[in-house]
């Protein structure tokens, strides 16, 4: 295939498997302007798919900056009606949102704290309704990345930004499974029976807790609520079609209780967090909460995310990837969420997903808080998987049973 070609079916994987399209379905599209190309090729597809609208919502993050650096923080501490309303709506209607990620890591590199930390928290308390919606399933979402020279040198920093990019390119195109000769969709569909395999062992076992331990230091001990799911790869929405939230993925993920956390865990690779790089960090847990941290690079950035709220010192979210999986074996550092959370074992500050524990998605806040769901206007995940990471499952009776062995999953 040429690279054209290649763009045609990234897009028609985007349509068909990230939100699965339905007829007269509206789809609403967030594009970056600098990658609006692949969003009409993504409008065609959708339309081909039977869509009976697609609405293009482009984002401009250089004007954002712009408007980071010379705007008062009042700004930021509210989100217009407008602008939450734009996006609920469609929300209410069961449409497909689709997301163009094309970031540029350093992009609020010198913007003040405190107006990033105002904007995170204002649109969290803005889009409560819209985040309901997609708790509940009526909403079928999904993530791609597009290529822009600032993301590709910072990846390949030792070419020139056309040939990182082309590089970047081929690096992306293999993490979703597109390539000369092959059935993308049909790849698709096995990766994602091979995911819902295993994430069938992990909740048929119905662990208690987890124990994570490396050379790095790591030995954490994760509980886990009664109820709790693993989950991977498709997600099914409410009206019953199945979609990818993110693309590409790799990850079995659930649901830790945010009050049985307890240990030091060590990131493993580098954290991009709104424009600043947070690098050789570690948390020391107690109870479920983030006590003492360390931070060799960027730990004014770590500070700052970690007082965001009090839902910012503990866990919402545990997933477990295999040290050999397709995105690890690449060597890459994205410098992207999307990505580097697919190569390695990893943790997220913040707000859980209420539908990894049964019931979930129907509970009032302080009934998931109950069952031991995290709140919070943040949700960062951090990198600690390593090649010797070894993870015991402990049931309630106190059995153990090995999961990783050398960074890797036994079954």
């Amino acid at each position: 295939m040429n690279m054209n070609e290649k763009l045609r079916e990234y897009a028609r994987l985007t349509v068909k498997m990230g939100v699965n399209v339905s007829h007269d379905q509206e789809v609403f599209l967030t594009c970056p302007v600098e990658c609006a190309a692949f969003g009409r090729m993504i409008m065609e597809e959708a339309y081909a798919a039977g869509a009976r609208e697609v609405i293009m919502n482009y984002v401009d993050a250089k004007a954002q900056r712009i408007k980071y650096l010379n705007s008062d923080i009042s700004i930021f501490e509210t989100v217009p009606s407008w602008d939450v309303e734009k996006r609920t709506h469609y929300g209410r209607r069961k449409g497909a949102m689709i997301s163009i990620l094309a970031e540029d890591p350093d992009i609020n590199c010198g913007v003040p704290g405190e107006k990033l930390m105002a904007a995170t928290r204002a649109r969290h308390e803005a889009f409560k309704e819209y985040y309901k919606l997609m708790d509940a399933g009526d909403i079928r979402w999904t993530l791609v990345a597009y290529p822009i020279p600032e993301w590709a040198t910072k990846v390949f920093p030792d070419l020139t930004p056309d040939e990182a990019v082309d590089k970047l390119w081929d690096a992306i195109f293999e993490t979703v499974r597109i390539s000369d000769g092959a059935d993308s969709v049909a790849l698709w569909f096995e990766h994602d029976k091979n995911l819902k395999s295993r994430s069938k062992i992990m909740n048929d076992l119905a662990f208690d807790s987890i124990i994570c331990k490396n050379s790095l230091g790591t030995n954490l001990s994760i509980g886990l609520p009664e109820g709790h799911i693993w989950c991977g790869g498709s997600d099914l929405s409410s009206d019953g079609y199945f979609y990818f939230p993110n693309m590409p993925t790799e990850e079995l993920f659930t649901m830790p209780h945010c009050r049985r956390t307890d240990g030091i865990v060590y990131s493993s690779m580098p954290l991009s967090y709104q424009g600043n790089m947070i690098d050789k960090f570690s948390l020391t847990f107690k109870d479920g909460k983030v006590v003492d941290f360390t931070a060799e690079v960027g730990y004014d950035a770590l500070e700052r995310l970690l007082n965001t709220d009090e839902g910012s010192r503990r866990i919402g979210e545990v997933a477990l990837v295999p040290y050999d999986s397709p995105i690890s074996n690449q060597g890459i550092l994205y410098y992207n969420t999307l990505f580097d959370e697919n190569a390695s074992c990893h943790l997220a500050l913040g707000d859980c997903y209420p539908n990894t524990v049964k019931g979930g998605e129907l509970l009032e806040r302080d009934e998931l808080l109950e069952k031991g769901g995290n709140h919070s206007a943040n949700h960062v995940d951090f990198m600690f998987g390593t090649a010797d990471m070894e993870i015991i499952g402990v049931t309630k009776n106190g059995e153990q049973h090995p999961i990783f062995r050398n960074g890797n999953f036994v079954f």
